[in-house]
């Protein structure tokens, strides 16, 4: 994997992410298209910074910090997300840390299981 391949697998990662948790966030009752334009908002914010640097981690220090700064900047995400929904979201029925919890996860166990299917 080299350097050159990061704008591609940052807009696709892109691309799978905001649909699944669109998917989810749907699934979730959340429906109206402010709520959908936040969720977007908040991917477009964190998932350059997800996508990235676990990338070049992995490329000049390995794997396994590619793994462990993974694991950080996506607890990290949850919270950042979480915050945004608590603030912007009109949805105040779902705990926004909670949502943001189900929405990442499942865009993280999803998106790694078409990375295999794919690659």
């Amino acid at each position: 994997m080299t350097i050159s391949y990061l704008p591609k697998m940052m807009l696709f990662c892109f691309l799978i992410t905001i649909t699944i948790e669109i998917s989810i966030s749907r699934f979730c009752k959340i429906k109206t298209p402010k709520d959908i334009i936040n969720i977007i908002l908040a991917n477009a914010i964190t998932n350059p910074l997800v996508v990235t640097i676990p990338f070049y981690f992995n490329i000049y220090y390995g794997v396994w910090y590619r793994h462990i700064s993974l694991f950080l900047l996506e607890i990290i995400t949850v919270f950042v997300e979480g915050k945004l929904y608590k603030k912007y979201l009109n949805n105040k029925q779902k705990n926004p840390y909670y949502l943001s919890f189900l929405l990442n996860i499942s865009s993280f166990l999803i998106g790694t299981i078409l990375h295999r299917i794919i690659k």
